[in-house]
């Protein structure tokens, strides 16, 4: 069973106003991201396949001097279940020095620690990539006493590598 709590601490909250939107920070990505909802998961959609969208994604990831993990297919896993599922990626890769420092703030938040973003095919064939907001997991977290700089870095990585599959 799964326990929902709303916790916005005022830091939190003061933290998400000051930080300009995300979309609104990636110029191009903007028309194709949808603003994070209040579950904290940001939509961007791709131009691209599924496959090219990992192929660009891993190839901004790299470019960009960040490890990657891991690449988890979903659909393949569903199949070998017995189970039809529509293309899903998770996509699994993250930069220590600025990643565990949220884990440092609350070991609990290497929950969501390193970075997963999902590359799926929607029903309507429509490619899409998404994540959690870096602001939410400060939220969900209590995440505390950091620089807001590190929010925000976190952010517009995030960001620049959506940026990567939209036209």
């Amino acid at each position: 069973m799964f326990r929902v709590v709303k916790l916005i601490p005022v830091a939190a909250l003061a933290l998400v106003l000051a930080a300009p939107p995300l979309a609104q920070a990636q110029g191009m990505a903007a028309a194709a991201a949808m603003p994070a909802l209040e579950d904290g998961i940001v939509k961007v959609r791709s131009a691209y396949s599924v496959d090219e969208t990992i192929a660009r994604v891993k190839q901004d990831v790299a470019a960009k001097g960040i490890m990657f993990f891991q690449a988890i297919d979903q659909q393949k896993l569903a199949a070998d279940a017995g189970i039809k599922l529509r293309p899903s990626t998770l996509l699994v890769f993250g930069n220590p020095p600025l990643g565990t420092l949220f884990i440092k703030s609350n070991p609990v938040a290497g929950l969501d620690w390193p970075v997963r973003l999902l590359v799926f095919e929607d029903e309507n064939g429509q490619v899409w990539t998404a994540y959690t907001d870096f602001a939410y997991i400060a939220r969900r977290h209590q995440i505390q006493g950091m620089d807001k700089e590190a929010f925000q870095k976190a952010s517009d990585v995030i960001a620049s590598i959506t940026s990567s599959v939209v036209r």
